[in-house]
């Protein structure tokens, strides 16, 4: 039987000029040293019916309207539906600022320019589709995942900027090491990989997805793609692949996960981006052993569901928003922020006046792609290791979720983990869904998974 099968895969720099505002973050940044390219990374797959893109970019967040300006363009100029086009951000902090989050605001003049960037990355992965054939695998790299959310001994201090009560729990509690009692959740350790080559066994590409939020060892005002580009610089290394070649580490569930050592359990190098070194390579090196005993299929299954949700807001009462706006008012400056706990109190003050004006409801996308084994699926926050952890067990078969695609939901906690409190559950731009959204969008998914191919 005739292979019908066609993949390609492209990549486009989009890395910023010196100057351009830099990562989301409680204060402003500027790009003033380029360590390594930021990438626009495209794979099209087409079987003669179905034709899908996966394109993911070297960005922290993407607001849902960029994105959908985005899939606009891209399918008016190559004719992919935009319910068949996945777009993520791999979520390193050390690339443009495109949203206005906390006090971090966007770089409008990178904004205009990145979605024609993005529209090349898939069309010139469209002109280099060919006959191909994928496989998919899957191991375990628990040593380099953390739960950043932990449990106090008596004395820490978890204040709420927003309610002034304390938290159960404390992310990333820095200058309280000495009291750290626990972490609060579980990991997922999982590297999932699906991998494609042409028939006459050249590499094309690699997709890899772990949950691990980002490394961030590189100075502030510095442009990296983290752990992610090395990844992808040391995976096609080990493959000796050709410049052809596309290697892409996406983000999974790893809104409570990062790799910074508070508890002092790891012996990580300190200088600037070593670690993010030793990472990426030790990612790249387990990917490469897992390859070793893959099968191959040139005939794969090709399927794609898409769906949108209505989700409810968690709005300000008017009696917090009175009081946030007064916090406001009375602030004699926002310019001269830090990392203080007054200052926290008057940028969650704006947070709540901001969210006052937001709509009852939020629409969140869910996707789910198959490729043969392979089942992704796209989500439109940043969820815990909790949800992929769970959706990895309701699934059968290769699965895994890359986050912060398609729409931009915030911080989608499950409900017991909004009671504990932490960074992730204070309500702000970045972390605005009612409790339960997190169930609904998973059941929601594992359902969408099911109606792919019928």
């Amino acid at each position: 039987m005739k292979n019908t099968f066609k993949a390609g895969a492209a990549q486009v720099d989009i890395t910023p000029v010196i100057g351009s505002f830099v990562g989301v973050d409680f204060l402003t940044h500027y790009a003033r040293f380029i360590h390594d390219p930021l990438f626009s990374k495209a794979i099209v797959f087409d079987n003669g019916n179905i034709v899908t893109a996966i394109i993911v970019l070297d960005i922290c967040i993407m607001p849902t309207e960029l994105m959908n300006e985005m899939k606009v363009l891209i399918e008016k100029e190559t004719g992919i539906i935009r319910a068949n086009i996945l777009i993520a951000s791999t979520h390193t902090h050390a690339a443009p600022a495109v949203i206005g989050l906390l006090s971090c605001s966007p770089d409008l003049a990178y904004m205009r320019i990145l979605p024609g960037m993005v529209l090349q990355s898939v069309q010139q992965a469209i002109a280099k589709l060919k006959p191909a054939k994928i496989a998919s695998t899957k191991t375990n790299m628990p040593q380099h995942v953390l739960c950043r959310r932990y449990f106090l001994k008596e004395g820490g201090v978890m204040t709420n900027p927003i309610t002034g009560h304390q938290d159960q729990v404390k992310t990333n509690p820095f200058g309280q090491e000495h009291l750290i009692e626990s972490h609060a959740a579980p990991t997922d350790p999982e590297l999932g990989l699906l991998v494609i080559k042409d028939l006459e066994d050249n590499w094309i590409s690699v997709l890899g997805n772990y949950s691990l939020h980002y490394v961030g060892d590189w100075h502030v005002d510095s442009i990296s793609a983290d752990y992610f580009g090395e990844f992808s610089k040391q995976i096609q290394l080990k493959l000796k692949a050709n410049d052809d070649f596309v290697g892409i580490m996406s983000n999974g569930t790893s809104g409570d996960i990062n790799i910074w050592d508070f508890a002092k359990t790891k012996n990580y190098p300190t200088e600037d981006l070593a670690k993010t070194k030793v990472i990426g390579g030790d990612l790249a090196t387990a990917a490469f052993d897992a390859l070793q005993s893959i099968s191959w299929n040139t005939t794969p299954l090709l399927s794609v569901k898409y769906k949108e949700i209505r989700v409810k807001i968690d709005k300000p009462s008017e009696e917090l928003v009175e009081k946030s706006l007064a916090i406001f008012k009375a602030a004699e400056s926002y310019n001269n922020l830090d990392l203080s706990p007054e200052s926290m109190v008057k940028i969650y003050a704006r947070e709540q006046v901001l969210l006052s004006s937001y709509p009852e409801f939020s629409t969140t996308a869910i996707q789910a792609i198959q490729i043969g084994e392979q089942i992704i699926g796209g989500l439109g926050g940043e969820f815990f290791a909790e949800t992929g952890l769970k959706l990895k067990k309701e699934i059968e078969g290769n699965f895994f979720a890359i986050g912060l695609a398609n729409t931009y939901d915030g911080y989608i906690l499950p409900a017991h983990e909004i009671e504990k409190g932490g960074y992730e559950s204070w309500r702000a731009r970045s972390s605005y869904l009612k409790a339960g959204s997190e169930e609904t969008i998973r059941n929601e998914m594992v359902k969408l998974v099911g109606k792919l191919n019928v």
